[in-house]
């Protein structure tokens, strides 16, 4: 009795810890695969769908960079700036390019500086010397592109394609212009191509400051940095002076003016001392005053 009593019970002894063994074992191994598979879901994240690029929206114009015609805004630009650097009127560059805030550009931004050539005639030459027989038609058809985003501007459509054909032709001394001293004073500081866009001259707080030639005034502000107080004129689709550094501004924009008229009043705005920056740009680059004004 005693023997079969004590065999059953030590069978039970004997055979628990190999069978709770087995059972913590499993669920080891349990947790382990749960685990496992838990790691790899984790390490193996959704899908993303990367919309970066399509999020950036393309830059105004990107497809015309490096084009002729189209400009590249850089750091610091402005569109008063950008019209100087293109030999252009702000407000034409403005309309080209549907610009609805002047004083908004962005880096990298492509604007058009030359004027729409696709109603532009290229047979236009044939009746070219009839409008050039006087300085100031051009300007005038050249400042009406813009005026299409002003009310009563419709009359501008039929003006378009005379300047257009010019600015595509650039004729070869169709376009010089005469030009006069803008002050009496001495140059004090000489054309340089990098370093001064223009030549300085002397002068003293309220001396005359006269327009160089017939033009137009398509910028009278304090706009772009280092000018001061300045006036841009257009003489015609290749020239354009710049007055710089002004203590009055005497002109308007858009207001037609005429060789000697006195436009301003010299100043040193912007400047170290009294003096006229003057300079002369041609298809926008800049080029030396003194090879175009008389000699004193």
């Amino acid at each position: 009795m005693n023997k079969r009593f004590f065999q059953p019970a030590g069978f039970e002894v004997k055979s628990r810890p190999v069978w709770h063994g087995v059972a913590l074992t499993a669920v080891l191994a349990s947790l382990l695969i749960t685990a496992g598979c838990s790691t790899r879901r984790v390490s193996q994240p959704a899908p993303v769908d990367d919309r970066t690029t399509s999020r950036t929206p393309a830059l105004p114009g990107a497809e015309n960079a490096g084009k002729p015609g189209y400009y590249t805004v850089r750091p610091g630009d402005t569109l008063y700036r950008v019209a100087l650097e293109s030999g252009q009127n702000w407000r034409d560059v403005q309309a080209w390019n549907n610009l609805s805030n002047a004083n908004v550009l962005e880096v990298g931004q492509v604007l058009r500086v030359q004027p729409p050539v696709a109603a532009a005639p290229l047979t236009a030459p044939t009746t070219g010397g009839a409008v050039g027989t006087t300085t100031v038609a051009p300007l005038s058809s050249t400042s009406v592109v813009a005026r299409p985003l002003t009310p009563g501007g419709s009359t501008a459509t039929a003006a378009v394609p005379a300047p257009a054909a010019a600015a595509a032709s650039e004729p070869d001394g169709a376009d010089e212009v005469s030009f006069i001293w803008p002050a009496q004073g001495a140059v004090v500081v000489n054309f340089d191509e990098t370093k001064n866009k223009g030549i300085s001259i002397s002068g003293r707080v309220g001396d005359p400051v006269l327009a160089a030639a017939d033009g137009r005034v398509v910028y009278a502000g304090a706009g772009l940095r280092g000018y001061g107080n300045l006036i841009i004129l257009k003489h015609n689709n290749t020239y354009l002076t710049a007055y710089a550094h002004n203590q009055a501004l005497l002109v308007r924009e858009d207001q037609a003016v005429r060789q000697g008229q006195k436009i301003a009043e010299m100043g040193s705005s912007d400047a170290d001392r009294v003096k006229l920056h003057f300079e002369v740009r041609r298809l926008g680059k800049p080029v030396d005053p003194l090879k175009h004004l008389p000699g004193r």
